[in-house]
């Protein structure tokens, strides 16, 4: 009997082990595209825990303070979806190559995400062709 339950015991510690979260991005890549100084820098990373453990991110950060990553306020659940919004400083005029990085308990701990794009001059119009 104590073999059968020490059995057991094995069996379900080895199971919960492998239960794993894991981070599925809809892209890893955000494009503002051009848009104008001062506009609204704010988007979302779309994600979905396809794991079978409730994803926890533990923390989101940039690489320079022109971009505020927001993590998810609590665990994501088996299947469920939810974002990371970036909001990025809209009145630095120029080219923007950023990185965003995730920290979690997925099964790839840490994840790389990026945003492009270029924030034009007050006198520079979006619907202008650039040469």
């Amino acid at each position: 009997m104590k073999k059968l339950v020490l059995i057991a015991v094995v069996a379900l510690v080895s199971f919960a082990a492998n239960a794993q979260a894991k981070i599925v991005f809809k892209s890893d890549t955000i494009d503002y595209g051009e848009i104008s100084k001062g506009s609204d820098g704010i988007r979302v990373f779309e994600f979905t825990n396809t794991g079978d453990a409730p994803l926890i991110i533990s923390d989101v950060k940039s690489s320079c303070g022109c971009t505020v990553p927001k993590k998810p306020d609590g665990p994501v659940a088996p299947g469920a979806s939810s974002t990371v919004q970036v909001k990025y400083d809209t009145n630095r005029v120029g080219p923007i190559r950023k990185t965003v990085t995730v920290y979690s308990n997925a099964d790839e701990p840490i994840k790389a995400l990026k945003i492009k794009g270029e924030v034009l001059a007050d006198d520079k119009s979006v619907l202008e062709k650039s040469e």
